[in-house]
């Protein structure tokens, strides 16, 4: 009897065991007694300048119980938010204003400290806790920008040069900001704390503006027109029809090559995808490789007039705004974005100054195309050619023989595509190649910037 009785009793005492531990395990994994404590994330980069508000979001999957934002300085604390929301909200976002009195304040640093409490049963019913601090630089000062020297003037379609100085313990980024969205990328010039680059007008582009801009890591924003004098040049349009020879011809053997995959058999619509997609696809290629601007610092630019066919004669001028016709009906358009040259079949191809080889291959209409960097963002190309003798990475150096005239890609007969371009941007051949242009408007400036920094050092 006793064993029964004993038994019994011991199994009462498992099974209330046993629905202990499943309670305190259900409890356990519970929702309710979440153990992960709020996640605390302010939207900082480590500076301030009590301008903008600084974005701060506290996150708990059992919701927010209370919050309590610090502002630290040297001299005390400030209480910014302290609240218990009355709906425990998961996510809550916080705009952390300074206060009024911050303003004057001249710490260099200060500490934003956030305390959140979640929802959570946990730790006998207080719930989880974070306090978090973020240690943030402060920075009220806009960058120093001043205008050293630049071109008087620019044509459109046209090159100019523009020297600056910018001071800013805290400089993040500076740029060339322009009307048409270009932003031109400067280099570090002569002295510590000066910056050079070219400009270029698009020849597309009706208007043109240049604004230098500064910014730091505080977000202070300091920015300076750049008062060039436009000089509008009309260039030429050309309105050419369309042959039925010349699409069985050219265009069915360009289409052959480039059209690839596409199934497009209506010679029309050939003669669009090869003057339109090709095209784009080649230039996209050619603005990829030439907007790239080293970072190293520049002291000279002895550039001279560029001349790389001897003798030759100018067939096409640069920014001709081409418009094609088939029997009177407008069918696509282009422009032709630099100056070709023809002399002789597979004439010598000799550029005056030295440069890197950045890119030498086929690029569709273009032919095989060597292109050479000459510094401060500035690029020749050079195409159509019937062969090349440089490849990518060599150094040529003036005068050196790079490749011969040809008809490789979209060309009718023997000769050179001769391109300039600045950062990616197309500009008029003509312009460099003349000595008193470049002496001008280009070297007369850096030598006038030169001579100012001295007298300022």
């Amino acid at each position: 009897m006793r064993r029964r009785r004993e038994s019994g009793s011991s199994f009462g005492i498992l099974f209330v065991l046993l629905l202990l531990a499943g309670g305190a395990y259900y409890l356990y994994q519970s929702p309710m007694f979440e153990r992960i404590a709020p996640n605390v994330i302010l939207d900082t980069n480590g500076y301030w300048n009590f301008k903008k508000p600084l974005k701060l979001n506290i996150e708990d999957t059992s919701g927010i119980k209370a919050y309590k934002v610090i502002l630290k300085t040297n001299a005390k604390e400030t209480v910014l938010y302290s609240e218990m929301p009355m709906t425990r909200s998961a996510s809550i976002h916080i705009l952390v204003d300074p206060p009024r009195a911050t303003y004057s304040n001249k710490d260099k640093e200060i500490k934003i400290i956030v305390l959140a409490q979640d929802a959570s049963k946990w730790n006998f019913l207080n719930g989880n806790q974070t306090i978090k601090e973020f240690n943030l630089k402060i920075d009220k000062k806009k960058p120093e920008l001043i205008t050293i020297a630049h071109s008087y003037k620019i044509n459109k379609g046209g090159s100019a040069v523009v020297i600056f100085k910018v001071s800013d313990e805290n400089l993040k980024e500076i740029y060339i900001d322009t009307s048409f969205g270009k932003k031109f990328k400067p280099q570090p010039f002569y002295k510590e704390g000066y910056f050079i680059s070219l400009l270029a007008w698009p020849v597309k582009e009706d208007a043109f503006r240049a604004t230098v801009v500064a910014k730091d890591y505080a977000g202070n924003v300091s920015k300076s027109y750049i008062p060039l004098y436009l000089k509008q040049k009309n260039y030429k349009i050309s309105k050419i029809k369309i042959s039925d020879r010349f699409l069985k011809g050219k265009i069915a053997e360009l289409a052959d090559k480039f059209l690839e995959d596409e199934e497009i058999t209506n010679p029309l619509e050939q003669f669009k995808f090869v003057n339109e997609d090709v095209r784009a696809k080649n230039e996209k290629l050619i603005h990829d490789i030439t907007s790239k601007v080293p970072g190293g610092m520049i002291s000279t630019f002895n550039i001279k007039k560029m001349k790389p066919l001897k003798g030759a004669m100018v067939v096409a001028t640069f920014g001709d705004h081409r418009k094609y016709f088939y029997k009177g009906k407008y069918l696509s358009e282009s422009y032709h974005l630099g100056l070709d040259l023809a002399s002789t079949a597979q004439a010598e191809i000799r550029p005056q100054n030295s440069g890197d080889v950045v890119f030498s291959d086929f690029n569709g209409l273009y032919g095989n195309m060597p292109i050479l960097y000459h510094g401060l963002g500035l690029y020749t190309l050079y195409g159509h050619c019937s062969s090349v003798s440089v490849s990518e990475g060599d150094f040529v150096n003036a005068n050196q023989i790079i490749a011969r005239t040809g008809k490789t890609g979209y060309a009718m007969g023997d000769h050179l595509h001769f391109g300039v371009l600045v950062q990616g941007v197309e500009v008029r051949p003509a312009e460099w190649m003349d000595q008193t242009w470049i002496d001008l408007n280009i070297k007369k400036i850096i030598n006038e910037a030169k001579a100012i920094i001295k007298k300022n050092q």
